[in-house]
C-alpha cells in the first residue's frame, strides 16, 4: 500500500464524537418540542372520546325509558346492561356496564339515578320502585393536573357540560349544573 492510499483510508474512518454528539443533541431537541404538540393532541382524543361515551349513554337511556322503563329511566349502568327478558343484548353494551363506574380512554364514567317509590318494575327485571324520574352521568379526567383539565357530565334534558372541575357532586337529574357549560 502506497503512503497516498494510507492517507485516504485514515481520513475515511467515519463519524467524529462530535458529529454524533450533535445529532443526538438535535434528536433531543426535536423530541422536547413535539412532545408538548402530543399530548395536547392525546388530550384532545381522550376529550373526544368521554363526549361519545356520554352521548351512548344518553341514547341508551332514553332507549330504556321508552321501551322497557315506562318512561323512568335506569338508576345506574349495570342495568343498563341488563335487556330486557328473553334478550342477551342489553342498552349499553358490557365493557360500559360492567360496574358501578368505568374507565375509558383516561377518564372515569359513572351515573346515578334516584329511584321513584310509584315506578314500575322495568321489562329486564328492575323492581317496582327503583326506576328513577332523571339520571345523572359524569365523566371525570384521570389527570385533573393537566395543563387544563376537562370534565364532562349530563343529565335527563340530553345536554353535554363541560367544567375545569368535577361535576360529579354538583350535577343534578335535570337542568344545569353550577359552574358547567353547555358543549351540545
Amino acid at each position: 500500500m502506497t503512503t497516498v492510499q494510507k492517507t485516504i483510508r485514515r481520513r475515511q474512518g467515519g463519524f467524529t464524537l462530535i458529529d454524533l454528539l450533535f445529532v443526538i443533541a438535535l434528536i433531543g431537541l426535536l423530541s422536547a418540542l413535539a412532545v408538548p404538540g402530543l399530548m395536547r393532541a392525546r388530550g384532545a382524543a381522550q376529550a373526544s372520546s368521554a363526549l361519545g361515551t356520554l352521548q351512548v349513554i344518553t341514547s341508551s337511556q332514553l332507549s330504556f325509558a321508552i321501551s322497557c322503563g315506562s318512561g323512568f329511566y335506569s338508576p345506574d349502568l349495570p342495568t343498563l346492561g341488563s335487556g330486557p327478558s328473553g334478550s342477551v343484548d342489553g342498552f349499553i353494551g358490557p365493557e360500559l356496564s360492567s360496574g358501578f363506574a368505568f374507565v375509558k380512554s383516561g377518564y372515569m364514567f359513572s351515573l346515578a339515578g334516584v329511584g321513584v317509590p310509584g315506578a314500575p318494575a322495568t321489562c329486564n327485571g328492575l323492581g317496582a320502585g327503583l326506576a328513577a324520574a332523571g339520571y345523572a352521568a359524569v365523566a371525570d379526567t384521570l389527570d385533573p393536573s393537566a395543563a387544563a383539565p376537562r370534565f364532562f357530565g349530563t343529565n335527563t334534558d340530553g345536554l353535554i357540560y363541560e367544567s375545569p372541575t368535577t361535576l360529579a357532586p354538583v350535577m343534578p337529574q335535570f337542568g344545569a349544573p353550577p359552574g358547567g357549560t353547555v358543549l351540545k
